[in-house]
């Protein structure tokens, strides 16, 4: 690969988790303190990323897949994007700032996947060359949250009581962001659509329903149901772990928050040998268990002598996510076969990202509404909640998981 190339994917790969980490952590902040937005009406801006990823697959099977160079959509994405997001930072209520965010996310969850479209084109080893162009979206998240929080100074500040930050700025700043990649998006290699062969495509094909088929086998049926689940704990973090270590007093919450991402990268290179030498039924329950340790961590810690629990709780992010999300792609790749690959990715994608955090949202939101005190929320009992639930799917899926060897190709 072309040194020009690799920095046009690399530099589109930050701008593209940029984005997303600029305004995604801390929207239940911003809604809660600037818009006074109640738990269940946080959960609807949060639920519109699962609404995004159910229609995502439609905007690629019928439109991208077909009919127009990956490179040109993801430019004109990006580009209402910016305009969606400048609207976002203009809002002054709930009911003004949702239709934006909706609109929002259905065109920004396509861009996931054209973002690797683009990238797969140019490589020949995409094994090999993925990971290194990757990691520069990680990167980009992180780049949004110390920015937040070291440079710009938006959080609420906990020493001044009532303050309420300048989360505001943070989608001018993703906007900027986003007319800044929809006009770079066209400079990138030419990506043109798949050769249309002329064959019908139909709603099953889109949703990968074909591979509806692997849930005969109990284990994998066991392990899909298990990943809709643990969806519940995950969207509690995404929507209210920024919300809360502000409303304690934590200072730069955000750009503590990532440490989380950090971690990520660290047990994504450790996530091999931990696959191998302790196998996928191990690694998995790892993972769930992780989930259970934050949500206790969160729930007892405090910003003052016990900041390093909740400290500890971030850091747990990788070993929660990678442990059992990659590692349930690793295993989805080895059930599915060739013939139904991709189509098995797209429904575990569907099922998790869709279904199981739209689930997530609403209950996180429900349970954080029904702990509102004088003083802002009983986040103990709130965070008690989701430690539970990580708890009886461990528990369900040590059971009745039949241990499997699963290989692993790194």
């Amino acid at each position: 690969m072309k040194t020009t190339t690799r920095f046009q994917l690399s530099l589109m790969m930050f701008l593209e988790f940029f984005i997303w980490g600029g305004w995604f952590v801390t929207m239940g902040t911003f809604l809660g303190n600037n818009l006074g937005a109640s738990g269940a009406e946080t959960a609807m801006a949060y639920s519109t990323q699962s609404w995004g990823a159910i229609i995502a697959p439609f905007i690629i099977g019928l439109i991208a897949d077909r009919f127009f160079n990956a490179e040109r959509i993801l430019g004109v994405l990006h580009l209402v994007g910016a305009y969606l997001m400048y609207q976002m930072y203009q809002s002054t209520d709930f009911g003004s700032f949702y239709p934006y965010v909706l609109g929002y996310m259905i065109g920004y969850m396509p861009t996931l996947a054209l973002v690797n479209s683009v990238s797969f084109n140019q490589m020949k080893d995409p094994a090999k060359d993925f990971s290194l162009i990757r990691v520069w979206g990680t990167i980009g998240w992180i780049a949004a949250g110390l920015a937040i929080s070291y440079i710009f100074h938006w959080d609420p500040n906990p020493e001044v009581p009532g303050d309420k930050g300048l989360l505001q700025n943070t989608f001018l700043m993703v906007a900027i962001a986003s007319a800044i990649l929809g006009v770079f998006s066209f400079t990138l290699p030419k990506t043109p659509p798949k050769a249309d062969d002329g064959s019908k495509i139909t709603v099953r094909d889109i949703l990968g329903l074909e591979a509806l088929n692997l849930l005969k086998d109990r284990n994998f049926l066991v392990f899909f149901l298990s990943s809709v689940l643990i969806c519940v704990p995950l969207a509690f973090y995404y929507q209210h772990a920024n919300q809360f270590l502000s409303e304690i007093g934590v200072e730069n919450a955000t750009g503590k928050m990532t440490i989380g991402q950090i971690s990520e990268v660290l047990f994504m290179l450790l996530l091999p040998y931990f696959f191998k030498k302790f196998g996928f039924k191990i690694t998995i329950l790892v993972g769930m268990l992780a989930w259970t340790v934050r949500y206790l961590l969160f729930a007892y810690g405090d910003a003052g002598e016990g900041v390093f629990m909740l400290l500890i709780g971030i850091a747990l992010h990788g070993i929660c996510y990678d442990f059992f999300f990659v590692s349930g792609q690793i295993y989805t790749d080895s059930k599915a076969g060739e013939k139904v690959k991709s189509a098995a990715q797209g429904l575990i994608t569907l099922a998790t990202y869709g279904v199981g955090m739209l689930g997530g949202f609403y209950i996180a939101g429900l349970i954080t509404d029904a702990n509102v005190t004088a003083e802002g929320h009983d986040w103990a009992s709130v965070w008690q909640m989701p430690a539970l639930f990580a708890v009886v799917v461990f528990v369900l899926f040590a059971v009745l998981f039949k241990n499997e060897t699963i290989e692993y190709k790194d």
